[in-house]
């Protein structure tokens, strides 16, 4: 087992001669996700707000009709909201995006 080890050891050490050292830098970040993309909470308020519109005003169906105020006052928050954190979003893919002085 011995023999492998400094085996190892030797070709971990050649690397890092080869490299210089250095570490690649993808190593060091995080891996992003989409939910770490700007807009993915506007699109997933405005993607409820839809759905909650749709059951308050647009759905006929009898066994819906029971649950019609709570999707009309979900639709004017996720409105409110969507509106709200989609400029946050701009703003924030703004400043990324404009070159800094």
């Amino acid at each position: 087992m011995t023999d492998r080890d400094q085996e190892q050891q030797a070709l971990e050490e050649g690397a890092q001669e080869r490299t210089g050292g250095a570490v690649d830098a993808a190593d060091d970040e995080d891996a992003s996700s989409p939910f770490d993309h700007p807009a993915f909470l506007p699109v997933l308020l405005w993607g409820l707000a839809v759905w909650f519109g749709y059951d308050g005003w647009i759905n006929q169906d009898p066994d819906m009709l029971e649950h019609v105020t709570f999707n009309r006052w979900g639709f004017g928050i996720l409105v409110v909201l969507g509106l709200y954190f989609t400029i946050q979003s701009l703003r924030e893919t703004r400043a990324g995006k404009s070159p800094e002085a």
